[in-house]
């Protein structure tokens, strides 16, 4: 009977750890999953934006042509004789109401051009190894992304300092910079401003983030990059954005910050350094994002 009851007794002291270690398979997959669809999010908007900027390219040229063409009748009207006839000043006015259209359609699809750049540059994949990247380049694609989610009630301020090329891996940088941004607006009811701010501090550099929203209470500071945590509706938020954002920091060997006040808003700081130095051999595959 003893030894059936101590044998009961390890048996159930081995318990805790198989059902962690379930747990933590279970963790892992889950990772490997939104991984796998990250990686297929990012071929497809690759192709889509291929689809988007052929018909693009297009209308931009027929626009420039529009406009020649709109021209060249207008100085014909004006060198004609009877230039001044009713008929055809009523088609000197529906020349330039024309000429007002296309301006505004050149607008519109330069607008487009320059959001489907930004998910170009945000789709490309990384070759594995750092290169030199010019921060504000990057931060300026992903704003763009951004600004049809802030439209007309989130202004954008930029203070960009002097940042030299920094060696990183810019679309996991850029994945970083959407996640932030988008929490900022998320976290601004109504109308207010995001902030983006770049320095040099010796051989590091900042990315400071910060929007006029609500703010983070103090009882969920310690929480936020926990994988799976957030405070968002569900639908609206994974809990994932953060906690990775987190792990493609640690890969570049930098730190994430965070300050914020109830009502008076939040600001992320991100540091990475100028120069990615080798891992150490004690640390391979220490901080990979997943």
């Amino acid at each position: 009977m003893e030894a059936e009851s101590e044998a009961a007794t390890m048996a159930t002291e081995k318990t805790p750890p198989c059902e962690l270690d379930r747990e933590e398979v279970e963790r892992i997959r889950a990772k490997l999953v939104d991984a796998s669809r990250m990686a297929a999010l990012g071929g497809l908007m690759a192709s889509i934006v291929h689809e988007i900027n052929t018909p693009i390219g297009s209308i931009l040229s027929n626009n420039e042509v529009m406009l020649r063409s709109l021209n060249a009748i207008e100085q014909k009207i004006a060198a004609s004789p009877d230039a001044d006839s009713p008929g055809l000043q009523k088609a000197l006015s529906i020349i330039e109401m024309m000429r007002g259209l296309a301006s505004v359609d050149k607008i519109a699809c330069e607008r487009i051009s320059s959001v489907v750049r930004g998910l170009k540059t945000f789709s490309r994949a990384d070759d594995g190894q750092p290169r030199e990247t010019d921060l504000h380049e990057q931060i300026s694609d992903t704003l763009k992304l951004v600004s049809c989610q802030y439209r007309q009630r989130i202004r954008v301020e930029t203070d960009f300092g002097d940042l030299p090329p920094v060696e990183c891996y810019p679309q996991l940088l850029n994945q970083v910079f959407l996640n932030v941004l988008v929490n900022a607006g998320q976290a601004i009811e109504g109308e207010g401003v995001v902030t983006v701010r770049t320095r040099r501090e010796g051989e590091m550099v900042r990315v400071s983030i910060s929007d006029t929203g609500h703010g983070i209470p103090p009882d969920r500071m310690a929480k936020i990059f926990q994988t799976g945590f957030t405070t968002k509706p569900v639908g609206v938020g994974t809990g994932l954005g953060l906690s990775i954002s987190r792990q493609i920091i640690d890969k570049h060997r930098g730190r994430i910050e965070v300050e914020s006040a109830e009502g008076a808003g939040t600001t992320f700081h991100i540091l990475v350094p100028v120069r990615q130095q080798p891992p150490d051999r004690g640390a391979a595959g220490e901080g990979e994002p997943t």
